[in-house]
């Protein structure tokens, strides 16, 4: 049987001749992924998930602008890849004119698999034609947090059981016109910084409200807006066979607005991302098997 560092070890070194090859922008590799033993090859960026992880990643010599910190969730290997690339672009340590080589495997494990993309072909969330960027209206910080909430509830769902979700970023005013209370808005009446996305405190009352039917709405600073909100609008492109209500109103809201849009599915916890009536990115729990 093979040693599976060793191969570890040989697909790092593979990795950055292909780099070199291909003129590549960087290397992307969890930095528990790494081999004991293993160098980190020159313009690699390192994926930190655990303050163990940034302490490994000091004991390697590496600055904090080569690690990449994303949420702790499990994800199977090309969810690990996927959220990589969207918090890299996201935190501009990589640029959608990028090709990218991605190691990657099992959640926790030794890299066993490589991913060769070019940002820009692959994903349009920061970049949609006829919108203007994320940072534009969106702060990126905003984003990230939104996603981190929602891999965790897809992740754990809450108190131990799976739920729906669907959470629409930027562009409230205009989302407002297009939307309608289910119920009274939990949120109504607080003062703004008592009620910021980014506001740590948040967390609990975000995961408890986004049980209930409807939308949270967030504006683009990270203002909750309202929670329990129904969304009225249809998308000119079709949504994939099996997604439900919920995707179809992602679709339809980011559609008719210049929102970004994250929904979970009940069923399996997968995390979609939503813009310009598409879906742009998709993220699947990984197996704990």
């Amino acid at each position: 049987m093979p040693d599976p560092a060793m191969a570890a070890i040989l697909l790092v070194e593979a990795a950055a001749g292909i780099a070199r090859s291909i003129g590549a922008r960087s290397i992307v590799i969890s930095v528990d992924a790494l081999p004991e033993g293993c160098e980190a090859p020159e313009g690699t960026l390192l994926v930190t998930r655990r303050p163990h992880d940034d302490r490994r990643a000091e004991s390697l010599g590496l600055t904090k602008d080569c690690l990449l910190d994303v949420p702790e969730v499990e994800l199977d290997r090309m969810g690990q890849v996927k959220l990589a690339a969207l918090v890299g672009v996201s935190r501009r340590k990589l640029d959608l004119a990028d090709t990218v080589v991605f190691l990657t495997g099992p959640y926790r494990g030794l890299v066993d698999s490589m991913v060769i993309l070019h940002l820009g072909g692959e994903y349009e969330l920061l970049h949609a034609t006829g919108q203007p960027t994320i940072a534009e209206h969106i702060k990126r910080t905003v984003f990230q947090r939104a996603l981190d909430l929602a891999l965790s509830l897809g992740a754990h769902g809450r108190e131990g059981r799976r739920i729906g979700v669907l959470m629409v970023v930027g562009d409230t005013s205009e989302v407002l016109t297009r939307s309608e209370q289910m119920i009274l808005n939990p949120f109504q009446g607080y003062p703004e910084k008592s009620r910021n996305i980014l506001d740590q405190r948040m967390t609990e009352t975000i995961r408890e409200y986004a049980q209930l039917d409807g939308a949270i709405l967030v504006r683009g600073n990270g203002v909750i807006e309202s929670a329990g909100t129904r969304l009225i609008a249809s998308s000119r492109h079709s949504v994939e066979a099996g997604l439900g209500a919920r995707h179809a109103a992602a679709a339809g809201i980011t559609d008719a607005t210049r929102s970004v849009a994250l929904t979970v599915s009940e069923s399996d916890g997968t995390v979609r991302i939503w813009r310009a009536g598409k879906m742009v990115a998709s993220l699947e729990p990984g197996s704990r098997s």
